[in-house]
């Protein structure tokens, strides 16, 4: 399963082009990321934080008053840390590919720390598993 994240464009997204500056995916990703995490129903209230992006830009987004849709799963889970794939799109047309490695963090003792068992349920919820195959068939 994946989560969908309907991603507003501001003005100030804009180079001088009119295009969705690079860095500013940057932003966007955070915001996928934070919608899926930090739910109600389902928190990583202990905290995390990012180890690693990597980006993959695909082709321009040009800036309009209707959001792009940033699509949000899950690709693998470890004992300390899991990774986060996404695309940015509108239906089949993608502007950017993008992994995040995120660390589950205990923020009053300073380190790093296990996924829980609860953590790992909900992460396995969005684990696609045909994600790979996706990929390569679309870059084909």
């Amino acid at each position: 399963m994946r989560h969908i994240y309907r991603c507003p464009l501001r003005w100030a997204d804009m180079d001088a082009y009119g295009h969705v500056n690079n860095v500013v995916f940057l932003r966007y990703l955070e915001e996928a990321r934070i919608d899926f995490l930090f739910r109600p129903e389902k928190d990583f209230k202990q905290g995390s934080v990012v180890a690693r992006h990597e980006i993959d830009y695909k082709r321009q987004l040009v800036h309009r008053h209707h959001p792009v849709d940033i699509e949000l799963w899950v690709t693998e889970i470890r004992a300390a840390s899991f990774t986060l794939a996404y695309e940015v799109k509108d239906g089949d047309e993608i502007y950017v590919r993008a992994s995040t490695v995120i660390v589950p963090f205990d923020f009053e003792a300073q380190r790093p720390r296990r996924i829980t068992a609860g953590e790992r349920e909900f992460l396995q919820e969005y684990t696609d598993a045909d994600s790979d195959t996706k990929e390569e068939a679309v870059a084909a």
